[in-house]
């Protein structure tokens, strides 16, 4: 087959293109980053059941997102520490009561992250709606400051793009973040033979200051639990 042509360069060679704002920002912003020490831990996990009830949810309008997001919720409320930050001196954790889950979407201009609010406690079938109303207002007129403050943990999702498995950047002010690859037919050992599983695996990035590796591997388990057996995810 011929090689495809060569995309267009969007300016004309050599010439500085400025950032947008909002990719200013998000550079700003995760500069302070690079001095947290964080440790990072990959987990795999069965995604047939919940592939299963994402097919039955789905013609109600919960998107994969919104679901993934309340499971994520549902674990985290388990360990209080995940969802906890360090003052900015880093000398005393700060807990939160609430699960606010902040949700990566890629937009022409940059990068934003809308807040889902209280996952653990709110219906799947409400985050589905409020999700679709932050990535239509994200895509559109924009997002208000209240919808994309107060998360106290993130999710960043390249499972759509084939990807298998990635490390995100830690969002400043917050413990931890979650890096979703995608989810894929895998030969693996069923009781002492060969068979077929959907596998996904997810990338955790935590402040190692306050979230030591074998608190982080215990929430993943934990949502490892809720994605293979993901009934309680809808009330």
């Amino acid at each position: 087959a011929p090689a495809a042509a060569a995309a267009p360069l969007p300016a004309a060679a050599g010439t500085a293109v400025p950032l947008s704002g909002m990719q200013k920002a998000v550079g700003k912003n995760m500069l302070p980053s690079l001095q947290v020490p964080v440790s990072r831990i990959a987990m795999s996990m069965c995604t047939d059941d919940l592939d299963a009830l994402y097919k039955k949810i789905k013609p109600k309008g919960v998107t994969m997102t919104a679901l993934l997001a309340k499971a994520v919720g549902v674990a985290l409320a388990q360990h209080p520490i995940m969802f906890a930050s360090l003052t900015p001196a880093g000398d005393a954790v700060v807990y939160n009561d609430k699960v606010n889950i902040a949700v990566a979407v890629a937009l022409e201009s940059g990068l934003i992250t809308p807040v889902l609010k209280d996952t653990a406690n709110t219906d799947v079938y409400e985050i589905g709606r409020v999700w679709k109303d932050l990535v239509k207002k994200a895509r559109g007129a924009g997002l208000a400051p209240a919808d994309y403050s107060g998360g106290n943990f993130t999710i960043s999702n390249l499972g759509m793009f084939q990807v298998d498995c990635f490390d995100a950047i830690l969002p400043p002010g917050q413990g931890a973040i979650l890096a979703v690859g995608a989810s894929k037919a895998t030969v693996v050992p069923i009781n002492g033979m060969i068979g077929v599983k959907t596998m996904m695996t997810v990338n955790l990035t935590a402040d190692h200051r306050h979230i030591n590796g074998d608190v982080a591997a215990q929430f993943l388990l934990t949502l490892k639990a809720v994605i293979e057996d993901p009934k309680e995810l809808v009330f």
